[in-house]
């Protein structure tokens, strides 16, 4: 804010005496605030004419928090709502305070969200960018009323370059855009900024970007749509096509796998709103799959894992599941204790089926008929020379008895 309200070299100036002086900060804040209103209202301290007090007797909502804007970075691609490159500005109030894209040209706002009508503001690195690049996705609450709008912003992995960031507590030499951005978010809103955790789940499918990086995604279709699915340390989510899909665990009554292929294979999440009451013992009466299509079966195992780890419940042994249930690990018991194939074991046996009809449709019968007719032929005539054989045998025993 202090570099927008004066010039480079007076605001150079006024960021030295803070660095030299701490205390001096909320000083500055305040004049510059000053400074800001006395030029939008030309009456500020003075008794203002009745026709003008009119006009700024109630300020709108965007000007009150263009004075309080305390952190900002700039330069800054949204996806979601809108594409375009921004200044993202970070009000001071934690109660009235937003998260806003402001343009640059303007300094007018594009669009704002309140930091008490976020729910969630998820960071994940971007895929398949040869260089580390952070997304931002913030999810707005249940009961945002009009501010139901999700954000998508990105940042890049570097460390921060001069004059793009002013806040509060100014960027350390080794600080990256994403570090900033996260410390900036978490003195804001009431759910710290979600990371994934590698810990929790990498998959083992190679990276060709970054090779030797293990990679916290993976990439999956949803209907038609591609995007790449995360297993974060509180639920699942699906990004970045729009809108954005956040499937936390209390939402999740449980997780199946389907439609096994050689390489790939369906992962099935069966969800509930979020305002039932159900429990996954007791799930609700209207609730919704939604499926990922065309997963690495590499991934299988660490995926597995995760579902087990977080105590998700899995209802692939269910009856109706047991036909198309994915079994990694070889032969499956069933509740009755009897043995069942597992489905790779079923696809493995319906290929060896599948090649054997293949050899059966390009075989020659003809040629296979002759063998067979003289494989016949050979059996006849050695049933009659063992037949003779034993009659002979019977005749030197009667003669034996005459004797």
């Amino acid at each position: 804010m202090i570099s927008r309200s004066f010039p480079h070299t007076l605001s150079s100036r006024i960021h030295s005496a803070i660095k030299e002086n701490p205390d001096l900060q909320p000083l500055f804040d305040d004049i510059t605030a000053y400074i800001n209103n006395c030029c939008s209202n030309p009456y500020a301290g003075q008794q203002e004419p009745t026709s003008k007090k009119r006009k700024f007797e109630v300020p709108t909502q965007d000007s009150t928090q263009d004075n309080d804007v305390f952190d900002s970075i700039t330069d800054i691609s949204f996806s979601i709502p809108q594409r375009k490159k921004l200044r993202l500005e970070l009000s001071r109030s934690t109660t009235t305070g937003s998260i806003r894209g402001t343009n640059h040209a303007t300094n007018e706002p594009e669009f704002s969200i309140r930091y008490t009508a976020i729910d969630y503001c998820i960071c994940l690195p971007v895929p398949e960018k040869a260089q580390p690049q952070y997304s931002f996705c913030v999810f707005p609450a249940q009961d945002a009323g009009d501010e139901k709008k999700q954000l998508l912003f990105t940042v890049p992995g570097t460390k921060v370059k001069p004059d793009t960031v002013e806040s509060e507590v100014p960027a350390l030499a080794d600080e990256t855009y994403k570090d900033v951005t996260i410390r900036m978010l978490n003195k804001r809103l009431r759910r710290k900024v979600i990371e994934p955790d590698p810990k929790d789940f990498t998959s083992s499918v190679s990276q060709a970007h970054r090779k030797g990086e293990k990679a916290l995604h993976i990439k999956a279709f949803r209907g038609s749509k591609d995007g790449f699915l995360f297993l974060l340390p509180h639920g699942l989510i699906f990004a970045f096509k729009k809108p954005l899909l956040l499937l936390p665990f209390q939402s999740i009554l449980s997780i199946s796998y389907t439609s096994i292929l050689q390489r790939t294979f369906n992962l099935v999440v069966n969800t509930q709103p979020p305002s039932s009451s159900s429990t996954p013992s007791n799930p609700p009466d209207a609730s919704t799959e939604i499926e990922f299509s065309m997963l690495d079966q590499a991934d299988f195992a660490n995926i597995d894992a995760y579902v087990k780890r977080h105590g998700l419940h899995d209802a692939s042994m269910a009856e109706q599941r047991r036909a198309r249930k994915l079994n990694i690990n070889g032969v499956k018991k069933g509740e009755d204790g009897e043995e069942w194939d597992g489905e790779l074991e079923k696809a493995a046996r319906e290929m060896d089926e599948e090649d054997e009809e293949e050899d059966d449709e390009n075989f020659d019968p003809g040629s296979e008929g002759e063998s067979e007719g003289s494989g016949e032929r050979r059996g006849e005539e050695e049933e009659r020379e063992g037949g003779g054989g034993v009659e002979e045998e019977e005749d030197d025993d009667d003669d034996d008895d005459d004797e």
